[in-house]
């Protein structure tokens, strides 16, 4: 069965040379001064890592057939450029998509990419998603906040206007948590993935939906990955407390529920998540169609994620919409048959 794996993470070199200043300088947030002493470190499992994010060429190429996954849509890694002053991001985010455009040039049957984009200047982003739609990208990455400042920020509306434009749906990754968040997070490896990304993200979609961005941007799609970062399991007491808060003017009252939003403006992904309750939930919440696979590599074991799928107790049609079929509709690829 064809797979199309969505959240397969890649780095340039010269943003890992970047980070690397940053950290030495100790002039960065809390949050990405504790991931570089763990992203960084030395030993041979981190080596293994990054030699495998700078690879979009044959060797990853070479992986994917080993585990049998058809394409992957490569991103950029968290926290991408999001780090960095305005013009060394805008300038870094353009440089990546030129190489990533470059290497689906190469290999177009397999590789698809998203584009990234430095929201610390709104209007230069915005022009870099126009030109990511002319290098034949399908979509956009942008790893949750930027020094603590979220999407729903209205100087940052001209990203969603132009991604709504040119019809690009927006994967909002994790990253860790932001500066006025991160303090509890820090002890017990909580800001890292098996925690602190989700909440991060979470709180992000959920800012996106109840700040009325989806009113304003009614056609704009937002990837959430790892099982929708727990939105889905949370939906009925959203709309439920959400109703009380307006019942007693907590919250401003929007057109439509949280869950509306949310199932119409939303797709999420089954990065990083191998477990058959979430899996059955999200289908009972969501619906098959608003769910994609995703590998999450190199971070995750991508041969689990498709032993996972593969064996899953569902039926063979919502095997196929979740392998592939959702996202070539997504990212309107020209996937032929089988």
């Amino acid at each position: 069965m064809r797979r199309i794996a969505i959240e397969e993470a890649f780095v340039t070199s010269e943003i890992v040379a970047e980070w690397k200043k940053i950290l030495k300088s100790g002039k960065c947030e809390p949050g990405f001064r504790k991931m570089g002493e763990t992203i960084f470190a030395e030993n041979p499992g981190n080596s293994v890592l990054h030699a495998r994010l700078l690879d979009i060429g044959p060797s990853r190429i070479a992986h994917m057939d080993s585990v049998g996954i058809a394409m992957q849509v490569l991103s950029m890694t968290s926290p991408g450029v999001q780090v960095f002053d305005p013009a060394l991001a805008s300038r870094l985010a353009s440089d990546a998509n030129d190489a990533l455009a470059q290497a689906i040039c190469s290999h177009p049957d397999r590789f698809a990419g998203l584009g990234a984009v430095a929201p610390q200047d709104p209007a230069a982003a915005a022009r870099e998603i126009e030109r990511v739609r002319s290098l034949g990208l399908h979509g956009l990455i942008i790893n949750s906040h930027t020094f603590g400042e979220y999407l729903d920020l209205p100087k940052y509306r001209p990203i969603f206007e132009a991604a709504q434009a040119a019809d690009l749906p927006i994967y909002l990754h994790p990253r860790e948590p932001g500066p006025s968040l991160v303090a509890p997070f820090l002890d017990y490896g909580l800001y890292f993935a098996g925690w602190g990304f989700a909440v991060e993200t979470g709180l992000h979609a959920m800012r996106l939906i109840m700040s009325g961005t989806f009113e304003r941007f009614p056609k704009l799609k937002i990837i959430l990955g790892h099982m929708g970062e727990g939105i889905p399991f949370w939906l009925q007491r959203i709309d439920n407390r959400y109703l009380l808060q307006v019942k007693i003017g907590a919250v401003e009252k929007l057109p439509r529920l949280p869950s509306e939003y949310f199932l119409d403006n939303f797709v999420i992904t089954t990065a990083g998540v191998t477990s058959m309750p979430a899996l059955r939930l999200s289908l009972d919440v969501l619906g098959v169609d608003r769910i994609l696979f995703a590998a999450d590599y190199p971070y995750e074991d991508d041969a689990e994620a498709v032993g996972f799928l593969d064996k899953a107790d569902i039926s063979t049609e919502e095997r196929e919409r979740i392998a592939w079929r959702n996202a070539a509709g997504l990212f309107k690829l020209d996937i032929g048959p089988c």
